[in-house]
């Protein structure tokens, strides 16, 4: 058959010359296509003798395996090239230090919590919860707050809202979580011993206050408790969550609508060149309140008072985060600043014990 060494020549021609996979596609089908040439070529065999058939047939098929090899050869060809020319635009120095992948956080006051939460489960405190959204009568009432005591007026604490004529008792976001003790003993009764850590609202807003913080409140009842108690508990806290050796409490004589006898807590501390030492110093600190808890709160809890006694205590979280971890300003806790975070935040996987340690 003529013509078959000028379609080699042609096609393999135009396969080596082809820039890209575009054009090398162009040439694949102007050959080997449905109407190609080769195609076309193919044909023209039903119009042959046999003779001219049995010679022609081999000659096209090894010319459209040789252009078919070639085009395959081509591709991988520019395809090596077009790798060579992205590799040397994403050229990478392996040698260059890794970028540590962005990791998240735990915000130190989720980590107080759990460092609270382990300290007095070892003592046989179990964690108690309640609504932050509270009635009146939880929030106040059961708690021996006098009606005219300042706390219950609306320059202190956010009343929520009532539609005019609506004679419901009132609801408040709870003001502390002393609340959750009056819930506690009513579920459990007595004996009882838990903690109630959580989230309360006060009208206040300076670098120590936020209208929104955190509490954590403790109670104890049993037959015998006594201030003795409640002092060795809270010493062997601080001692604990501080992680010093010996810690220094001073016990003040307070007030407090819900225990009586009521003591204010200090701590030893020191104050070296702007910076705080707690457990050394000629300085002290307050950090909570005490008291043995009121035969009212008992009652209203229903428990009979002339049966049962028992410890209560309520410290800020936000408070002692700050002083254990040196943080100066309560606000760049709500603040969500990552670099912030980043700072003070821990890592999501060092979960706090006494044994390990509590801040590894």
């Amino acid at each position: 058959m003529d013509g078959i060494s000028d379609l080699r020549a042609k096609y393999l021609e135009q396969i080596g010359a082809a820039p890209d996979a575009a054009a090398l596609e162009g040439v694949r089908l102007a050959a080997l296509g449905k109407k190609g040439e080769i195609a076309l070529k193919m044909r023209e065999l039903g119009q042959m003798s046999a003779e001219e058939r049995q010679a022609a047939g081999p000659a096209l098929n090894g010319l459209k395996s040789e252009i078919d090899a070639a085009l395959k050869a081509r591709k991988s060809a520019l395809e090596d090239a077009a790798l060579d020319a992205r590799l040397k635009t994403e050229w990478l120095d392996v040698t260059l230090p890794g970028r540590p992948r962005p990791t998240g956080s735990i915000h130190p006051i989720s980590q107080v919590m759990e460092e609270l939460t382990a300290i007095f489960a070892d003592m046989g405190f179990a964690v108690a919860e309640g609504p932050q959204v509270e009635s009146d009568w939880f929030n106040f009432d059961a708690l021996n707050i006098a009606p005219e005591h300042p706390a219950r007026q609306e320059h202190d604490t956010f009343f929520m809202h009532r539609a005019e004529g609506d004679d419901r008792p009132p609801h408040v976001l709870r003001t502390h979580t002393s609340p959750v003790q009056i819930r506690a003993m009513q579920a459990q009764g007595a004996p009882i011993r838990v903690i109630a850590p959580g989230r309360v609202y006060r009208m206040d807003m300076d670098q120590t206050h936020t209208p929104m913080f955190h509490q954590v409140e403790g109670l104890a009842i049993d037959r015998d408790i006594s201030m003795a108690q409640l002092k060795w508990t809270l010493e062997e806290f601080c001692r604990a969550f501080f992680e010093l050796d010996e810690v220094e409490l001073r016990f003040r004589a307070s007030h407090f609508p819900f225990t009586e006898p009521s003591a204010e807590v200090d701590i030893r501390c020191s104050w070296d060149n702007g910076q705080l030492k707690l457990g050394e110093g000629n300085d002290w600190l307050e950090i909570l309140g005490s008291g043995m808890v009121h035969p009212h709160v008992l009652r209203a809890g229903g428990i009979d008072p002339d049966q049962w006694q028992g410890f209560a205590f309520g410290m800020g979280i936000d408070r002692i985060a700050m002083l254990k971890y040196g943080i100066p300003d309560l606000r760049a806790f709500f603040e969500s600043d990552l670099r912030w975070l980043r700072h003070y935040g821990f890592a999501a996987l060092d979960q706090p014990s006494l044994a390990a340690g509590l801040s590894r």
